[in-house]
């Protein structure tokens, strides 16, 4: 499954879903809100700001979106 991370900034959250490598289909898991996990926030912020970047560079991408990931994940250890 890969992680899929984004901000909706009318509501200070982030939104988490996942889908199976290959597929079309994306599956919500959970809204986080700001205040819960600041670093998620940023980190996702992040991600999102170097999508848009004209010298878009995959590898700094995917490390950014591996970085969403652990922070995610020890934010579900907490719970």
């Amino acid at each position: 499954m890969n992680m899929l991370f984004a901000i909706d900034t009318n509501t200070e959250e982030v939104i988490v879903s996942d889908s199976s490598k290959g597929s079309i289909k994306i599956n919500f898991i959970e809204r986080v809100r700001r205040q819960d996990n600041a670093n998620l926030y940023k980190a996702v912020e992040l991600l999102t700001s170097l999508s848009s970047t004209s010298n878009f560079d995959t590898s700094i991408f995917k490390a950014v979106g591996k970085v969403c990931q652990m922070i995610y994940n020890k934010h579900k250890e907490m719970k």
